[in-house]
């Protein structure tokens, strides 16, 4: 207990850290660990900065989710809530507590109205994302940024419409072009990949549309882009892989005599030279041109399938023949692999420019998809806001229109913030120390992030972008002759001793911490929760049981359980947290019985594993929440909706009808199906269920039903049609009342995703269910604003910013293999080495780059 008392006397107060951060003077760049307290000095900056006498309008907040964002502003506001009725003695302690020094009476009378200042700002505080927030400020200026008034933006399903609908009109002209430009680029791009691997390549155009328009836009379009890649590779525009393997098959490009003399030798050696000598020379005896088309034979004596150079190009019995041979053999080979290096960077050249003129070509098209419909997506918000900023007296002049200015600027997550991101902070933040905006007023920038969480790099985020930043603020700020602060947070209220140590030991090692932190310094968590117990349990790895292989062709007249690690990782889970629950196990922190809700299933990605533990957990009747991203097309409530708006289409598809009478919404048996199917002869089974709906009241209630949707389904659209099965139809009910109340969600999506839909399209029920039958995004449930007492499975970039008692990580083993297929090089082109065999080392470069990324990403998800 001394031990304790003595850390606890001898620890840094926390609370000083944080009042340095929310010190309303000063710009303030923190470094915040999970759990050190980072909303509260967010929430605490913005109370202080109000107090001084900032006005509510002058500041900017900036978070990386609308949940952040609704959570600072319900924090702002109920602390200012409480001030407003708060007598004096509380009053001067909340303040004191805030900024570590007793209140002046002035400071008292200005905290009181402060609730119904901001409560009176039009439009309220500006507490929102870096996207809301330049939506806001496109909405206000459009004419400015060059958009139509009124605009409208697109989410990612919309986006993912408006990109099918560009590759079709692209891939049209292109087929109906003949030999021009784009059509050529086409035939350069589908001639190296498959059908398969060409929907993956365009996924990938699509999901870098942003970058690539940077891309376009920085070099000026297509042919000056072209001419940069073939200058990075080293490549005459001119350069053909033809010419390359013509050249190196002329006479006088190889010592001929020399090789002779080897292949003379290698043909009496063992069977493997022999081999390799007809090769040589049958090659050698070629004329020219024939040599050129053997070419690729040729080089199979010197190179192995990989493509590297064998390690043993003559064997000792020919080498004892032909004592040069050896080194014959190793100076062609040399010569050969140049002659490669050149071929595979031809290919990356002209596969990379047809790759460009056909991506240059779907984004005009995809620009011109939204231009028509006066929309932008997500990515535009942040380029146009940025162009807005950027140009000549572009920010003055917002700024002056934003109720006079912003005075200062808070980002949260700032780890999270791409490159883009940054410019439109940087734009914003410019004047604020420079000329009068330098001399006039402190205005501040204030950034709290932690690289080690940065787990966004599908998203261009990049933690080393966090003390780019850093020092570029620093820099200006000190240049304005202006209070400047580093910050670090490393007291964490949110997890024991134990748990920290653990963190701290796993990622002890320079390996283990490449990414995470630089490798001189090491990681070290405080925890504020001294003296408290915490657990931390390493499983063994669960691997496949050894079975006996069944004898073959016996009959399988023993049913055998199949076996998957997942399925069994899966069992012991649920396990133990049934053990958990049913033994009343206590909770020390909370004083009480573990509850479901106390318990988060973190994953790395959603799959086998995810599905087998929520299928587990119910088995057990352990309250899930099920997964935190749904497919909403995946979902079984979702596919009875389906199935019946087909069989309203089209009633003569029995097999869609048998689905829909043995769904919850009719509720046929097995028996009852076979009794309506069996002996039909050319009835369809909508023929035969009216024919007899008389026999028995479920048939009867079936028939009549169906007949009632048939006389509808014509003359109203697909959200009223769905909306009326589901509610007066008492569709829901019955569709709950077999799949549990889980399917409430997927139901009130697809009612959402109809009324949607109508806004932008017909209301056609066939082109409504198309576009859910081949729609595989994934919807995202928010489970934290549920609150229901369930287990949460989720993956980690869904979890970020939550907390839960008991945590689970079964998914520490998996190490990323998949490598990227666009390749980006340090100076920001784009590369497409269309096979890995034709990656120079240029491209083998990038690759490591990538490869090296991405594994310092999978330490930081850990």
């Amino acid at each position: 207990m001394a031990d304790v008392t003595d850390d606890l006397l001898t620890r840094p107060d926390p609370a000083t850290a944080q009042r340095r951060a929310a010190d309303p003077t000063r710009s303030v760049w923190v470094s915040a660990s999970a759990g050190t307290g980072k909303t509260k000095v967010l929430t605490d900056r913005v109370l202080s900065l109000l107090l001084t006498g900032t006005p509510p309008h002058k500041i900017l907040c900036l978070t990386f989710t609308r949940a952040a964002a609704a959570e600072m502003a319900n924090r702002i506001n109920a602390s200012l809530a409480g001030w407003a009725v708060a007598d004096n003695d509380e009053l001067t302690k909340q303040i004191t507590d805030l900024t570590g020094a007793p209140p002046e009476p002035d400071m008292l009378r200005r905290a009181r109205p402060l609730f119904a200042r901001v409560l009176d700002v039009p439009g309220g505080m500006k507490i929102q994302t870096l996207h809301g927030f330049c939506e806001s400020l496109l909405g206000r200026f459009p004419l400015e940024a060059g958009l139509a008034p009124h605009f409208e933006v697109m989410d990612e399903r919309d986006a993912t419409e408006g990109l099918a609908e560009a590759q079709v009109r692209v891939l049209g002209r292109a087929r109906s072009a003949g030999q021009d430009t784009l059509a050529t680029a086409l035939a350069g791009v589908t001639g190296h990949i498959n059908e398969m691997e060409f929907a993956d390549l365009l996924a990938d155009l699509s999901s870098e549309r942003g970058r690539l328009r940077r891309l376009f836009d920085t070099h000026g379009g297509t042919d000056q882009l072209t001419q940069a890649v073939f200058s990075r590779l080293d490549v005459p525009a001119d350069a053909t892989v033809e010419d390359t393997r013509r050249t190196a098959c002329a006479d006088d490009a190889f010592p001929a005599d020399d090789l002779r003399r080897a292949a003379a030798a290698m043909l009496q050696g063992s069977k493997t030279d022999q081999k390799h000598g007809e090769i040589l020379a049958t090659w050698l005896a070629a004329e020219a041109p024939n040599r050129t088309t053997q070419f690729e034979r040729y080089i199979t004596a010197f190179f192995t399938t990989t493509g590297t150079i064998r390690k043993t190009l003559i064997y000792k019995e020919a080498a004892a023949l032909e004592a040069d041979a050896p080194d014959i053999m190793a100076d062609e080979a040399r010569r050969l692999e140049t002659i490669q290096a050149r071929i595979r960077a031809i290919v990356t050249a002209r596969a990379t420019s047809s790759l460009l003129t056909l991506a240059e070509a779907l984004l005009d098209a995809y620009e011109s998809f939204k231009r028509d419909r006066g929309r932008l997506d997500y990515d535009d918000l942040i380029l146009r806001a940025r162009r807005l900023l950027e140009q000549d007296g572009g920010a003055s002049w917002v700024l002056f229109k934003l109720d006079g200015g912003i005075d200062h600027i808070l980002i949260d997550e700032a780890q999270d913030t791409n490159p883009d991101q940054w410019a439109v902070v940087r734009a914003l933040a410019e004047e604020f120390f420079s000329g009068l905006g330098a001399r006039e007023k402190d205005r501040t920038v204030f950034a709290v992030g932690d690289p080690k969480q940065s787990i966004y790099s599908f998203q261009r985020a990049a933690p080393e972008e966090f003390e780019t930043m850093r020092a570029h603020f620093q820099a200006r700020v000190a240049a304005a002759e202006k209070i400047w602060d580093d910050v670090d947070l490393d007291i964490s209220f949110r997890s024991t001793a134990s748990v920290l140590r653990s963190v701290d030991t796993v990622f002890a090692t320079d390996e283990a911490r490449d990414g995470v932190a630089e490798p001189d310094h090491p990681i070290h968590h405080e925890p504020f929760r001294q003296g408290q117990a915490g657990l931390l349990e390493i499983w063994p790895p669960v691997s496949p049981e050894e079975r006996d292989e069944p004898e073959a062709w016996a009959p399988p007249v023993v049913a055998r359980q199949g076996d998957h690690p997942a399925t069994r990782l899966a069992a012991v889970i649920a396990g133990r947290i049934e053990n958990w629950l049913e033994s009343g196990e206590t909770l020390p922190s909370r004083g009480r019985p573990i509850h479901p809700g106390d318990i988060m299933v973190l994953v790395r990605r959603r799959g086998r594993f995810v599905e087998e533990l929520v299928r587990a957990l119910k088995q057990k009747s352990i309250p899930v929440a099920g997964i935190d991203r749904m497919v909403l097309g995946e979902q079984l409530a979702v596919r009875d909706l389906l199935a019946l708006g087909n069989f309203l289409l089209l009633p003569e598809d029995d097999l869609t009808l048998a689905t829909v009478l043995k769904g919850p919404l009719f509720g046929l048996g097995e028996e009852d199906l076979f009794d309506l199917a069996h002996g039909r002869g050319d009835s369809t089974l909508w023929q035969r269920l009216r024919s007899r709906s008389r026999e028995r009241p479920l048939y009867k209630a079936a028939a009549s039903e169906l007949e009632s949707l048939l006389a509808r389904v014509d003359y109203v659209p697909p959200f009223e049609l769905f909306a009326d099965i589901l509610g007066r139809r008492r569709g829901r009910q019955s569709i709950t009342g077999r799949l549990g109340r889980d399917a409430n969600d997927p139901l009130d999506e697809f009612l959402a995703r109809a009324f949607t839909f109508e806004r932008t399209h017909p209301p056609s029920l066939q082109a409504f269910l198309y576009s859910l039958d081949s729609d595989h995004l994934a919807v995202k449930r928010d489970l934290e604003q549920a609150m229901r007492d369930e287990v949460r499975v989720m993956t980690i970039h869904g979890s970020k910013g939550l907390q839960a008692p008991i945590v689970f990580l079964p998914d520490t083993l998996q190490v990323p293999v998949q490598r990227p297929t666009l390749l980006w090089t340090d100076d920001d082109l784009l590369l497409w080495p269309p096979r890995r065999r034709f990656a120079d080392p240029v491209c083998e470069a990038a690759m490591e780059q990538a490869v090296h990324r991405r594994d310092q990403e999978y330490r930081r998800l850990l």
